[in-house]
């Protein structure tokens, strides 16, 4: 049984506070998905600081991915139940807390236990932060709003490495978790004066059991994936993880099917839109964290450009997505969101072509007219394809579809970071006739035919994406 009460857009106060709730919410999101990636550039310190090998220093990294990945769906759940505000709001406790505590150089366990912690926390708000923006904005203005959100999460997602250097140059690696500390609690306490009380509850019992299997297949297939890149794939404890990942996925899934009120609602991706948008997220978002991978190889390594250098063309990408997703979610107001992301992805696309078409003596100018458009074609794309997947279902599923919308692209962000090296290094090998793990300093050549693997499989991805997005758009006219 569902109960409602009257919708947040009927009310005067909530309405005159909208944006500044926004903010709070947009804060949170760019914080827990900039924790994805600000920390890769401090492990090499972080792996000397703490006396760990390299390989074990990676776990910081991949430990937060995980688990936000294992818990997106039951907190998506859990907020529709409880109400995504409380949900959001504790969420925000836990990262912050986290924050704190990661910053304290103990040792490789207490960092890890933080980080999870963290974790945590980011899953809340992430599960919940579309869900607020989509019942509180009217749908005059969905699109904008979501596609602030969007931006949030592209800038979190892509200004990492350079938001982390600009902090080591000058500062111990701990501040790249104590840095959420000051601006977290500013979120919240501005979340305090102006978010509104829930009003939208599910009152249908949580699926325990499925909520279990599906972290278990998340935790043992990513950890699997990720232990398999250490030790090799042919080790009996890695494919004994995907065996429990293979047996937990299908538990769940012969769960889901026969639970009255499942955790994950197979009845959602029977609508064309909420299923063609969530795998464009997917898709593009594996695209993106190939090119944040393996870009700062060719720029640093491949062109001999200095760390700073190399920030400030990787930072033309967030830039220009930041300015273009609110006006492409403005415009999807207005003229309706599909033709928006068919123009988006292809955009991206186009990006991707030029990433192939260099090399070792190609114009700087070449890459930087990538990178723009990518940032662009990103732009562009998140903000009406965030409002497809929000408008496609009822307001009693809002707190579920914000949470597989997320899910959609931290699993973009783990597949990508996890298959991009693994592709780089294969085809490297390949090219190099024996096997390489590593650039190779004398045979730059050898990276460049990696890269252009890389990117060729990174283009067809968005192909794939930009094909599917056009047969909706132009089907439907028809």
């Amino acid at each position: 049984m569902t109960t409602t009460t009257p919708s947040y857009q009927n009310d005067a106060q909530v309405q005159k506070h909208r944006w500044l709730i926004l903010s709070a919410v947009g804060l949170f999101t760019f914080m827990s998905t900039l924790d994805g990636s600000i920390v890769n550039i401090a492990l090499p310190v972080i792996s000397h600081d703490l006396h760990i090998p390299m390989n074990q220093a990676e776990w910081v990294v991949s430990l937060y991915l995980i688990i936000i990945c294992a818990l997106l769906l039951f907190f998506g759940k859990l907020s529709d139940h409880l109400g995504k505000i409380k949900i959001f709001r504790w969420g925000t406790l836990l990262f912050v807390m986290g924050s704190l505590l990661a910053g304290w150089r103990i040792n490789l366990a207490f960092l890890l236990g933080a980080r999870s912690l963290q974790a945590i926390g980011a899953a809340m708000t992430m599960a919940t932060n579309n869900g607020i923006i989509t019942e509180i904005f009217p749908s005059t203005q969905r699109g904008q709003a979501l596609g602030m959100i969007g931006s949030f999460v592209a800038l979190g997602s892509i200004a990492g490495p350079g938001i982390g250097g600009l902090l080591l140059a000058k500062l111990s690696w701990s501040y790249i978790f104590w840095i959420n500390v000051p601006i977290g609690l500013i979120a919240i306490i501005v979340g305090y004066l102006v978010f509104p009380p829930d009003i939208t509850f599910t009152q249908v019992p949580l699926d325990k059991i499925g909520s279990f299997c599906f972290a278990l297949t998340m935790v043992t297939l990513f950890g699997g994936v990720f232990v398999g890149q250490q030790i090799g794939f042919n080790q009996i404890s890695v494919w004994g993880m995907f065996i429990i990942a293979i047996i937990a996925g299908s538990l769940f899934i012969s769960t889901e099917r026969q639970n009255k009120h499942p955790l994950l609602s197979f009845d959602l991706f029977k609508n064309a839109n909420f299923s063609l948008s969530l795998l464009c997220a997917l898709l593009i978002f594996i695209t993106n964290f190939f090119f944040n991978v393996v870009t700062p190889f060719y720029l640093e390594n491949a062109r001999h450009l200095t760390p700073k250098q190399t920030g400030y063309i990787l930072m033309i990408f967030p830039i220009i997505q930041v300015i273009a997703a609110p006006l492409a979610g403005s415009a999807s107001d207005k003229i309706g969101p599909k033709l928006i992301t068919f123009l988006g992805l292809i955009f991206i696309l186009l990006s991707q072509i030029g990433y192939v078409l260099c090399d070792l003596n190609t114009s700087m100018g070449l890459f930087v007219i990538s990178v723009a458009l990518m940032g662009l074609g990103n732009g562009i794309f998140s903000s009406p394809n965030n409002s497809l997947v929000m408008s496609s279902v009822q307001t009693k599923d809002l707190g579920i579809a914000g949470s597989i919308n997320s899910l959609s692209r931290n699993l973009g962000m783990v597949i990508g970071i996890s298959s991009a090296t693994t592709i780089l290094f294969a085809a490297m090998s390949h090219n190099y006739g024996s096997h390489v793990a590593t650039y190779l300093p004398k045979h730059p050549e050898v990276f460049i035919y990696g890269m252009h693997v890389v990117f060729t499989i990174s283009a067809l991805i968005c192909l794939i994406a930009t094909v599917l997005t056009g047969w909706r758009l132009f089907t439907k006219k028809q």
